[in-house]
């Protein structure tokens, strides 16, 4: 895996997150109670021998750098790195990146330094365990010049995806973007050809691209330089180049979930909780997940009912019920709490006791849940000061809301509230 780097896509302004976006890069985004989005794929390099890491992005990545800045840091001993590589302007490209494969492009001077073969094309928002030795495997074995992963689809999702077709020797053919009715039904395939069971291949007779994908050198560099008009990998450059060129398909069947909405990260996050096993889990010792070692004290539990949940390092917890939700690193929960089917991101700092007992009495809210307080079916971003007896429950199930001076929006009926945002005693949302 010496010969292979690694381009993290950081995405663009991470709209469909927003407003876990407001403040941060996608890659950025909290996810699990203490882990980032970027830590996934970088955590399936580093667990794959790739250690040549690119991370592209171009919006708000101050917090993204001090994250990878603090987390992965390799020895001298070899020439591994996590860096990331923001937008810039240049006397030949003044612009912002314009797409996936135009930020690969504008960096192509400095991948051209490094003597390696193949260019592995990763997202930065999808949650999955893959090893990418086996999809560089394939990709050596079949002579390809571009190799995508794919996943198995049935025919009730198989429309939400672009789709793809191969011939018998796993070589794709023809690519669908998102096909209805009878142009869905010309895109089934022989799933078996990649792999799967006859049975399985009945069940799932559809292909879908995941966004990830393995080029050549020299087949990245072409394509980049002859077409600059093309700025997306996925719609523009390989269903371009699979009329010249050996484009393979790589079948991964397990669980990969795109959680670059509001619905699909609150829904991936909770499923972490299912018993008796989740969708995905964090506790594969062979393939870990890294992240940032922060040195929290352990959690402290006083009197709770705890129930199908995470609670991340360092929460102080009193008295209160937490069912069915994750907490994330330094969640401060007060007397008299309900949290139901939330997420908690945390706190980015410990408030001093005497400072809450003095924002207690000044009328100020402290950082955490304050006594009392119902938070049924939402998002609370970091260092959110919920206080006494507030009730953040859609009572009155609205899907869409975006109150941004109240400190909170609704996504698909999931009521954010924003990362810093204060809401008053007593509130009901």
């Amino acid at each position: 895996m010496k010969k292979v780097l690694s381009i993290i896509l950081g995405g663009g302004a991470g709209t469909r997150l927003y407003p876990l976006t407001k403040l941060r890069a996608k890659p950025a985004v909290p996810v699990a109670g203490k882990y980032r989005l970027i830590d996934i794929p970088v955590s399936n390099c580093i667990n794959s021998e790739i250690f040549k890491i690119y991370v592209l992005t171009q919006f708000n990545s101050a917090s993204l750098n001090r994250h990878i800045a603090r987390t992965y840091n390799f020895t001298g001993f070899n020439e591994g790195f996590v860096e990331v590589l923001a937008a810039q302007q240049t006397p030949e490209n003044p612009n912002w990146f314009q797409g996936t494969a135009d930020a690969v492009r504008q960096y192509l001077w400095l991948m051209e330094e490094w003597d390696v073969e193949e260019y592995l094309i990763l997202s930065g928002d999808h949650l999955y365990r893959m090893d990418y030795r086996h999809f560089i495997q394939r990709h050596r074995e079949t002579g390809a010049d571009i190799t995508l992963s794919v996943i198995p689809i049935d025919e009730r999702r198989a429309s939400d995806f672009g789709l793809m077709k191969i011939d018998d020797s796993g070589r794709v053919i023809d690519f669908s973007e998102k096909p209805k009715g009878e142009a869905l039904t010309q895109m089934q395939v022989d799933t078996s050809v990649l792999g799967l069971s006859k049975e399985q291949a009945k069940q799932q007779p559809y292909i879908a691209s995941m966004g990830i994908y393995v080029f050549k050198k020299e087949v990245l560099f072409k394509l980049l330089r002859e077409g600059t008009e093309r700025t997306d990998f996925g719609k523009e450059i390989i269903p371009d180049a699979s009329k010249d060129y050996n484009v393979q398909a790589y079948l991964f069947d397990d669980y990969w979930e795109d959680i670059g909405t509001i619905e699909a990260f609150y829904h991936a996050n909770l499923a972490l909780t299912q018993q008796p096993l989740p969708p995905f889990s964090f506790y594969d010792e062979k393939a870990p997940i890294y992240t940032r070692a922060r040195y929290l004290p352990p959690s402290k539990l006083l009197d709770c009912q705890v129930t199908e949940s995470i609670i991340g390092e360092g929460c102080i917890l009193k008295n209160c019920r937490i069912q069915h939700s994750v907490l994330g690193v330094r969640s401060r929960i007060e007397s008299g709490c309900v949290i139901e089917e939330s997420l908690l991101m945390g706190a980015d700092f410990y408030q001093p006791s005497v400072e809450r007992q003095c924002n207690v009495e000044k009328g100020d809210v402290p950082v955490g849940i304050g006594t009392d307080s119902i938070i049924r079916g939402a998002i609370i971003d970091k260092n959110a000061s919920i206080g006494h007896d507030v009730k953040i429950i859609n009572k009155d199930n609205v899907q869409e809301a975006e109150r941004e001076n109240q400190g909170f929006y609704i996504r698909s009926g999931i009521v954010v509230v924003l990362k810093n945002a204060v809401i008053p005693d007593g509130t009901i949302i």
